[in-house]
Order: structure tokens, then sequence, then C-alpha cells
């Protein structure tokens, strides 16, 4: 089946997470994404991830998580003959996506401006910390600074252990999912203009606008944004609740909802309780409310608690590891991973997660395993019209 982005050439300049990881949504959907790197070892992430194996084989885990279906090809983008191997490729490119300090290209005499001269259509983005403008501009920026400035930090936690940063990449990683969405964007739109466009891709803005809910509270109704754990800030109950074995999300926003909870756990006396009778109410004794209720879920298990909520409508879900949450029914009937048995220069099976969506069209997929540093240079270059002797000619000169 043909996939959304089949026919897209997509030039990936970039390193380590969220540039990496928007250009790996782009070939999960069919787009030809060759990855672009310096001969001299590559994306970082080729040395990051907790094997230490993987790391000396420039294969590291953290590569592979987020580079499967493209293709390497090794430029020297500091030599004037690797320039000219870049700006051939970009006259054959849909997208060029490059996540370097702002300025770093116009230097190399590649910004936009230079590549849209040869190719019009070039649809240009460019992921950077704080966005092209700005007194920031030139800050180095990595995920934890930005989550730090954006103020994810200081509502992550409770008020014992704020501010604190989340388990993952977050700011990295909605950085990345922005700069897929706005190429996507920028291609619909080139369909009906006919030109490509710069794209400036901020993930401090990026992150900012992610917590649109929180902000608006502060913008407009004058509450500042506090960490408050596991609780939900727009309702009660709703948060994490002790159990006989496990903790348990419940969510249970709505008033029908709080009635079926206490009636499940045999307490419909909370519905009658003055402090609990509504959700203003609720949300002001949330502390009295939630020891009421973990009295009652003492008596089983949160796997228990779990289905016999869900079966009544209110939802609720086990606090799971990672390795639980990928083990479990849901996820693997969804197939979001996918298994690779063989990648050159890995010595074991290799597992990647996909997309979070499916499409009638096809469910996105890799076409190929994460590819060894400069494994499709040769064919890339005689796809461009070099002749096998200016190929070894480049070589020579070490501009691939």
């Amino acid at each position: 089946m043909t996939k959304a982005l089949s026919g897209i050439r997509v030039l990936d300049l970039t390193n380590v997470l969220a540039g990496p990881l928007c250009a790996y949504q782009l070939a999960l959907l069919g787009a030809e994404v060759i990855k672009v790197e310096m001969p001299d070892g590559g994306d970082l992430a080729r040395q990051l991830g907790a094997d230490a194996s993987l790391n000396r084989r420039r294969m590291g885990a953290s590569f592979l998580a987020q580079n499967g279906g493209k293709k390497s090809v090794t430029v020297n983008l500091k030599s004037d003959t690797g320039k000219a191997v870049l700006r051939r490729l970009v006259a054959s490119a849909d997208v060029l996506v490059e996540n370097f300090r702002p300025g770093v290209m116009d230097r190399l005499g590649l910004g936009y401006a230079e590549l849209r001269a040869i190719n019009p259509r070039l649809v240009y983005c460019a992921i950077s910390g704080f966005g092209q403008s700005g007194p920031m501009r030139d800050a180095p920026a990595y995920d934890q600074i930005i989550q730090g400035l954006s103020g994810m930090m200081s509502v992550t936690g409770d008020e014992k252990c704020a501010p604190l940063r989340a388990g993952y990449p977050v700011a990295d990683a909605v950085g990345g999912i922005t700069a897929a969405f706005a190429i996507a964007a920028a291609l619909v739109g080139r369909q009906k203009g006919g030109e490509g466009g710069f794209i400036d891709v901020s993930m401090l803005d990026s992150a900012i606008v992610s917590m649109g809910w929180i902000i608006s509270n502060y913008l407009l109704a004058g509450e500042k944004p506090r960490p408050i754990g596991n609780d939900n800030f727009t309702a009660a109950p709703s948060g994490t609740f002790r159990t006989q074995t496990g903790l348990l999300n419940i969510a249970a926003n709505k008033q029908e909802q709080f009635q079926a909870l206490a009636k499940a756990v045999g307490r419909e006396d909370l519905v009658r309780d003055p402090r609990f009778a509504e959700r203003e109410s609720r949300k002001r004794n949330r502390a009295e409310l939630t020891a009421e209720l973990e009295s009652a879920l003492k008596r089983r298990s949160a796997a228990e608690w779990e289905a016999l909520l869900n079966r009544v409508g209110v939802p609720a879900g086990r606090v799971l590891s990672v390795p639980e949450a990928l083990d479990s029914a849901q996820v693997m009937h969804r197939r979001l991973l996918q298994v690779f048995d063989e990648v050159p220069g890995v010595d074991r099976r290799v597992s990647v997660l996909c997309t979070g969506f499916k499409m009638s069209s096809g469910d996105p997929r890799a076409s190929s395993p994460p590819p060894r540093l400069g494994e499709h240079t040769t064919e890339i270059l005689r796809d461009l019209g070099y002749s096998e002797s200016e190929i070894g000619e480049l070589r020579q000169a070490q501009a691939i």
C-alpha cells in the first residue's frame, strides 16, 4: 500500500534526539530519509545508550531507537567538495532538517537562502533550543535545560520534591514531533503554492505550547501553576491511590463517575458527605477524600480494581513499569514495536518503537533497519550521477 509520504526525499542533518525523531516519523510514513553524517563518527547518538559494546560500534541504543528506515551518507560539510555533494543532494530533495545552532549553516554557505536558490521547492526545517531569533538564540540547549526554562520542572513532582525533571527527554520529544507536524503541513502547502519554505522550530516554544492547560489557568484565571504530584488539578478524586497491592490511577472527573466509584468501593456515603458532594468541594478536600478511598481500596489489588472500575465506567489503570507496559496485552495488540531480526553491525535482534497512530493506507513502519555509518554513501552518490572515479576522488579528498 502507498504510504502517506511515499516519493518525498528528506535530508536529515540532525543529531541526538529532537531532529532524528522528527526525521524518523517521516521515514515511518514512507519518506526516503537520507541521513547526512560527518565521516568522523556521525550522529552522536551512535555512541549513546546503556550498552557500551553497541556504542563502540557506533550503533548505540539511542541511535537504533529512531533511525530505522533511513539511509546513511557520510559528507564532510567543512570541505568545499563535501559542500558540493550536499548541494547536489539538495537539488534532488523535498525536505532538509537540521538542528545545528542558529547561524552554523549560514557560516558553512549552506543556509536556507543559498539552498533555496538551488531548489525553490525545498522545505527547510531548523530545530534549535530557542529558535532562530531572540536574546537566547545562540545559547546551547539540552532537554533538561529546556525543561527548566519552560516551567515544566516547576510543576513536576510534589511540594516535597519539585522542581523535578521528567523521567524521559520530553522537551526533545515534543520538539521533534512539532517539527514533523510542521514539515507535513509545509508539504501540503507546497502542493498549493508550488514553493517550499523555512520552518523555525524552537524546543522552548514547543515545550511551553504543550503546557496549554496549566498556562491558561494562569493567564485567564490568575492561578499560579504549582506541583501537585500525581493529583489532577482539574478534578477529584483524580490521581494515584494505594491499594492492597500496587498503585492505581483513578480519574473520576465527572459527577457520575464519582458516584459510580463510591458505589463500587462500598462507600456510597461519600456522595452525601458535604465535603465531597460537588466537584469544587472535592478539590478543596482532596486529602481527606483520598484517605477515605484508600481505606476502601486496600481490600483488593490494583489489578482487581482496574478491571472492576472500568466495568462500571470509572477510568482506572495500574501504575506500570516500562517493561510491564510494553508487555501489556493492549500495547502488544497495537503492534507498537517493530522487530528487526538482523541489523548490520549489531549482534542481536533490534526492537524499535513506531508511531502512536494507525492509517487505513498502511500502518507506519520502517522500511529497513537503522543504517551503519556511511552504509549508503556509494549508492546515493551513484544515484546523483557521480561516476566511480569521482566517488573515489571524493574519498581521497576525505569529502565523504
